[in-house]
């Protein structure tokens, strides 16, 4: 049984021997030009995103809307959240291209390497911003429904003419706590699979990279 085993091996290490060993020249270029084409398509993919979300924006933001907003007390933050949402999406659309602009004419491994990293860090520094404005806004539109819509204030007052004002404040928290969570949680996994699969691909580029250098 063990020479058998030893035979397989060796006819293995044969055949392996064999097989035509690719160059650092034949390697480079083609790992090079499936990174540009990753960073291409995370590069389109954030232009369409934008657009969706702006066009969701202004199909909901009709003169009754507006006017909610403006009786919530919330009007003026809200639009000026939403300039500073659009300007740093730009932001990052722009690195993006950038990005993908610095890999297409890159000359060396090491840069390409260098380029790949900011990459998936920008796109790490995209997702947690969206998480972090999703958040923002719900805890301002939570505080206008709760404070100046009758429904909200309905509660408050029931709340307090029973004096459970801290257990309503308590449960009030932790619900929305718990529902935040869950929609981030649901917003994380839409962009784990949405980016996730791009940089699974250019993560296994850079190995490749990596070993070309060792």
């Amino acid at each position: 049984m063990l020479d058998e085993l030893e035979l397989l091996k060796k006819d293995w290490q044969k055949r392996e021997a064999n097989l035509p060993k690719l160059s650092y020249e034949q390697i480079y270029p083609m790992t090079k030009k499936k990174s540009s084409s990753i960073v291409k398509w995370i590069f389109y993919i954030s232009i369409l995103e934008f657009v969706f979300w702006a066009a969701i924006n202004v199909i909901f933001s009709g003169p009754e809307t507006m006017q909610e907003l403006k009786d919530m007390h919330i009007y003026k933050v809200v639009m000026a959240l939403n300039v500073i949402n659009y300007a740093i999406i730009l932001y990052f659309i722009y690195k993006f291209y950038t990005n993908y602009r610095k890999i297409s004419f890159t000359d060396s491994s090491k840069n390409l390497m260098r380029t790949i990293l900011k990459v998936k860090r920008t796109v790490t520094q995209y997702v947690w911003f969206n998480l972090i404005i999703f958040t923002i806004s719900a805890i301002i539109y939570a505080y206008g429904v709760l404070l100046y819509t009758s429904e909200g204030q309905e509660l408050v007052q029931a709340a307090a003419q029973d004096g459970d004002s801290t257990e309503f404040w308590a449960l009030i928290i932790v619900t929305s706590i718990a529902i935040t969570t869950a929609i981030l949680f649901i917003i994380w996994l839409f962009y784990r699979l949405l980016y996730g699969i791009l940089l699974k691909k250019l993560r296994k580029n850079y190995n490749d990279l990596k070993r070309l250098e060792v």
